[in-house]
């Protein structure tokens, strides 16, 4: 098993986003101590949920904090970005850190930075295998050049030249064909549980054997689940705490989803939500949590989550739940086969 840190710089009420940031790359720092894997960072604009515009920026300044931990995005939204630019980023991440840069990336939804940053509505509904082509053709080395529906230019080559494969978050079976049909590893979020998650990685392999006569070429593709993880002396307290902290941070946050075309916002009832993540997921005492985990490989074939640790809102408490992961469940999350 893999297991990193999921970090969504969640702008809980009373603080300040400067400090939600520096708290976030402290956090990387505690959990390399702790021995997790990696640290992915999420992307939002304009929005309390996540208060990092730019996760590509927050983990330059990580990794440059870091030594041996691997430091991802999860995700960069193509959406709203040219993609040959993402991946001339990317390759510089990728050449300084030695290596230890991952690039994922995400459609994104219909808010408010396709207006502000000018890409559109149109490249959001249909542009993005077009973004995701261009963008692996720039992340294989090059050259690389387009004559499609929403990018032309003439050919050019990438300066540095990187080669890397992003992960890809994936939420819908179009999406889940995309990927497949280009290798690609999914990034499933923290809001599906096991079930669905299965599906997910069964839809890939059906649609990755559908679209090569050689389906082989993905089996040792490594996908990406992201769950809420939190422990305490028992279940119960870890619980209580969650119902406690998280709806105030996810009512004001998700109220900042904002479509920019007029169609209703997403709603969710919290408390409701909040329960579904407890139960779904790690959230207990350190037993609970790598049962949950084990169950979690077992039913789905997942071999790499990212555990979401801000959940107390608190600075000292995240980097006490990192520690106590790291101390109390990684070491037994490792002997899983």
């Amino acid at each position: 098993m893999r297991v990193g840190v999921f970090l969504v710089a969640a702008g809980f009420p009373g603080r300040e986003p400067g400090d939600v940031l520096r708290g976030t790359v402290e956090a990387i720092e505690a959990a390399e101590r702790a021995g997790f894997d990696d640290a992915w960072i999420a992307e939002h604009h304009f929005m309390s949920y996540g208060v990092c515009p730019s996760a590509l920026t927050l983990a330059a300044v990580a990794l440059g904090r870091t030594s041996r931990i691997t430091v991802g995005t999860a995700v960069s939204v193509l959406s709203a970005q040219h993609p040959v630019a993402l991946a001339e980023q990317a390759a510089i991440l990728h050449h300084v850190s030695d290596g230890r840069f991952r690039l994922g990336v995400g459609r994104g939804g219909p808010w408010l930075e396709l207006e502000v940053f000018g890409t559109g509505t149109a490249r959001f509904e249909r542009g993005f295998p077009e973004s995701l082509d261009l963008l692996c053709t720039a992340l294989n080395g090059g050259p690389v050049a387009a004559d499609g529906e929403f990018f032309r230019f003439r050919e050019v080559s990438m300066v540095p030249q990187a080669q890397m494969t992003p992960v890809v978050a994936c939420t819908s079976d179009g999406t889940i064909r995309l990927a497949a049909e280009r290798g690609l590893p999914m990034l499933l979020g923290m809001h599906i549980g096991d079930e669905e998650r299965a599906e997910m990685v069964a839809a890939y392999a059906r649609h990755a054997a559908n679209a090569t006569p050689d389906p082989t070429h993905t089996d040792g593709v490594a996908h990406v689940g992201a769950a809420l993880g939190y422990v305490a002396d028992t279940t119960e307290q870890a619980v209580r705490e969650m119902r406690e902290s998280l709806p105030r941070w996810l009512g004001p946050g998700l109220a900042g989803y904002v479509p920019v075309d007029g169609r209703p916002p997403p709603q969710r009832d919290i408390p409701g939500y909040v329960d579904h993540l407890c139960r779904i997921h790690p959230v207990g005492s350190a037993e609970h949590c790598v049962e949950k985990i084990a169950t979690t490989a077992a039913r789905t074939g997942l071999r790499h989550l990212i555990l979401m640790v801000e959940g107390a809102g608190d600075r000292v408490r995240t980097l006490e739940n990192i520690a106590r992961l790291g101390a109390e469940v990684l070491p037994a999350v490792r002997l899983l086969s």
